[in-house]
């Protein structure tokens, strides 16, 4: 198995060394851009499809990132506690339902006009009647006391709301037209966007108006690529920074250095925990789709694939080393357990299946009942990364008797299908908020359902303190004897976190301390106006 293994990734990485070697002569060490100033190319799912408009979502879904063109009440520290931004400071409620932010009385917005509690207010009553990836469920109401106090109604207790209000924009309310604010968009962050081509790229100018530390970098271009183009923009020396995956670093790029940033970028797969023929809930559009899966309802079948699967030789053979195992969603997050750990043990994965009444047939599969272990395995097709881990997992899995069968697709039709069908999957937030999507009843990909894990989740969002909070979220994960864990329920199983790659140029210092989220994207330019050139 581990040399079919070895010679699938090899494929794999000798087709993108013949897509990517073509990038003709390489100037790469003529600097594209001055002292004050970088290009960065970017994913194509990058670019907004809404625009850069906080209310429609931007910065505050799941790729969550800081809004740069925008303000925050508050923010995330390097080790993802919260500080304040906007907000000189805030108090919560005994019962949770009260949230009061004071905010700074010398900020404006780039049209000269002053921010206040006012645009506070607005930014979220009309943010939470929009149908985006940013839940602001749990709001009631925002009023604005007077110009420097916002107080924020709940109408249910939610401590990891400091996490939402460390990445929501605030927007002007005098300024703010849905139908083009998104594209011209008026703030108070370190940045304005000057410039949006569709489909192509966005520059945007400090902010000379900027409460906080003056921009080192005066001016930043993103340009909008796909992994292969990514590449040879960098080669060709035609951008700064350029995000990569993995399979690019054996072919280095003269002139260029090659940065990798932890993460919390964590991708697994979600084993539908419901019998076929089901249905979802309704979303906020009201649509529903097919959910449940004969074979991953099992739950020994789950069990038995958290164990049977090597997660270092996934970060050896399909991350080329730039990742680390994982077996959770919040790898190295203060609100992490310990004991989502689980060894890799074929074996073990066998006797578990055995165990519960499975057997071999003569192809080698097991089958209970006249069920075979046999499902499709989802994965983005264009990403080397999710389409390396796709094909190692069949073939780990068809080591202890369990047929995947990877297909390839777009993740506009694996929306719809990973309901029922397991699925190569990208996560990990700034904030434990990732867990609720994951594991609490009705929010779910993997339609998982444990009402002790429920009440674990609530009662995590009712402490008043944030950081009180954390050990609610430990108890969600394992209590000692029930939860979502590889020896438990297993609904998803975690498998590598993904390092974020880029090639740099040399002479450019990419300032960046905190561990990134889910998604490449927006996350690499979080500290850009702290970079500097030699």
């Amino acid at each position: 198995m581990k040399k079919k293994l070895l010679v699938t990734l090899c494929l794999v990485a000798l087709s993108l060394s013949a897509l990517v070697g073509c990038g003709g002569k390489d100037n790469s060490t003529s600097s594209t851009s001055g002292k004050d100033s970088v290009i960065i190319a970017m994913d194509v799912e990058s670019e907004p499809a809404a625009g850069f408009d906080p209310i429609m979502g931007w910065a505050a879904g799941e790729h969550t990132h800081d809004p740069l063109f925008q303000s925050t009440l508050l923010v995330t520290k390097d080790d993802l506690t919260i500080d304040c931004d906007l907000a000189t400071e805030y108090t919560v409620a005994a019962n949770g339902l009260t949230w009061t932010f004071k905010i700074r009385s010398d900020v404006k917005f780039t049209d000269s006009v002053l921010l206040t509690a006012k645009d506070v207010a607005f930014t979220y009553n009309n943010a939470m009647k929009q149908a985006t990836e940013t839940d602001l469920s749990m709001l009631d109401s925002v009023e604005a006391i007077d110009d420097t106090t916002a107080v924020f109604h709940l109408n249910t207790p939610y401590s990891a709301f400091a996490y939402i209000a460390a990445v929501v924009g605030i927007v002007p309310e005098h300024a703010y037209d849905a139908a083009t604010y998104g594209q011209k968009p008026i703030g108070s962050g370190r940045y304005i966007l000057k410039q949006w081509d569709k489909g192509e790229q966005v520059i945007l100018e400090a902010n000379p108006d900027y409460y906080g530390e003056e921009a080192k970098i005066k001016k930043v271009t993103i340009v909008f690529m796909s992994e292969d183009a990514s590449y040879a923009a960098a080669k060709g020396g035609q951008v700064d920074v350029a995000y990569t995956g993995p399979a690019y670093t054996v072919n280095p790029i003269s002139g260029y250095d090659i940065l990798s940033f932890n993460s919390v970028d964590v991708r697994g797969i979600n084993l539908p925990c419901l019998p076929a023929g089901n249905r979802t809930a309704a979303d906020a559009t009201g649509a529903t789709f097919p959910a449940g899966n004969d074979v991953t309802s099992n739950r020994a079948v789950r069990q038995a694939i958290a164990c049977a699967i090597d997660r270092e030789a996934l970060v050896k053979d399909v991350l080329y080393g730039y990742g680390s195992v994982a077996y959770s969603d919040c790898i190295g997050e203060p609100w992490e357990n310990e004991a989502m750990k689980v060894a890799y043990d074929p074996a073990r994965a066998k006797s578990i299946l055995e165990a519960d009444g499975w057997t071999l047939n003569a192809d080698g599969i097991y089958e209970k009942n006249g069920l075979k272990a046999e499902f499709d395995l989802l994965y983005i097709a264009s990403n080397s990364a999710r389409t390396g881990i796709a094909m190692a997992v069949a073939e780990m899995l068809k080591a202890v008797g369990i047929q995947v069968n990877p297909v390839g697709s777009s993740w506009d039709q694996i929306t719809s299908l990973y309901y029922e069908t397991p699925h190569v999957f990208g996560a990990g937030m700034h904030s434990p908020a990732g867990l609720i999507s994951h594991y609490y009843s009705g929010k779910n990909g993997a339609s998982y359902s444990n009402p002790s894990v429920d009440q674990y989740i609530r009662q995590a969002l009712a402490t008043p303190s944030v950081e009180d909070s954390y050990e609610y979220w430990e108890r969600a994960q394992w209590d000692g004897t029930t939860g979502v864990t590889p020896a438990a329920d297993s609904p998803w199983v975690w498998l590598v976190e993904v390092k974020h790659i880029y090639f740099t140029r040399e002479n450019l210092h990419v300032v960046d301390n905190k561990i990134h989220p889910h998604g490449y994207g927006w996350t690499i330019a979080n500290n850009v106006d702290q970079w500097y050139w030699d």
